[in-house]
């Protein structure tokens, strides 16, 4: 299948594809363009990790297959993961300054959670596309957990994936805000506060010193990124 090369890292590549006209990634008749993530020419050392990652993202596509504004599984295999593409542009690029768009993206972000899948990664505003109908859509779901009950913890998690696009609204449209969201931006979860604390700092030291990646990079399928 030709390709497009997205992203290229320690933990593998990402590739823009065409599908066949008869196979993965064909709609009537006509090729779609498919995602390919590929880990296998991974860094030695970093190998388990991008597999494991890519396991995850795989399991969270299967949990929201048929979900609207979710990329379609098509296949995971030996490290190799294809989806379908999404067309739009990221957040920070498109900018939504239309109050429906967030109303929209709630109503996502709870099927998401009916389905007992939490994001896990939403503070970046490419995870975040806003489609050529002004709808949102979400991708990179490496770090999403797929919990088989809505106990405490993917409760904290599934409240600050909410929390994450109240922040994103408080950017681009803050005199929107409802009295309640506004509560809720007030109140992180408990899961939050120690990662803040501690875990964000590693991860910006590994992320920004060792990786050389940018706070709007990692979103790993648009050119930057869908």
């Amino acid at each position: 299948m030709p390709s497009t090369r997205l992203k290229s890292d320690v933990f593998g590549t990402v590739d823009l594809v065409t599908g066949s006209r008869d196979g993965e990634g064909s709609r009537d008749g006509e090729p779609q363009p498919l995602v390919r993530r590929d880990t296998t020419p991974s860094r030695w050392w970093a190998r388990w990790l991008a597999r494991h990652l890519a396991r995850r993202e795989a399991r969270a596509l299967r949990a929201l297959a048929g979900t609207t504004g979710v990329p379609l599984l098509l296949s995971y295999e030996r490290g190799v993961l294809l989806r379908q593409w999404i067309d739009g542009e990221p957040m920070h690029r498109a900018r939504p300054r239309d109050p429906a768009y967030f109303r929209a993206g709630l109503k996502l972000l709870r099927r998401l959670h009916r389905a007992r899948v939490a994001h896990n990664d939403l503070a970046k505003e490419p995870n975040w596309l806003v489609t050529p109908a002004r709808a949102p859509a979400l991708v990179d779901f490496q770090l999403a957990l797929v919990s088989r009950r809505r106990g405490r913890f993917f409760r904290m998690l599934a409240h600050d994936d909410i929390r994450h696009l109240l922040k994103h609204k408080r950017t681009y449209c803050p005199e929107r805000l409802t009295r309640r969201e506004l509560a809720i931006l007030a109140r992180p979860s408990p899961l939050a506060r120690v990662w803040m604390a501690t875990g964000k700092k590693v991860y910006l030291f590994v992320t920004r010193r060792l990786l050389g990646w940018a706070d709007r990079e990692g979103a790993g399928d648009r050119r930057s990124d869908n």
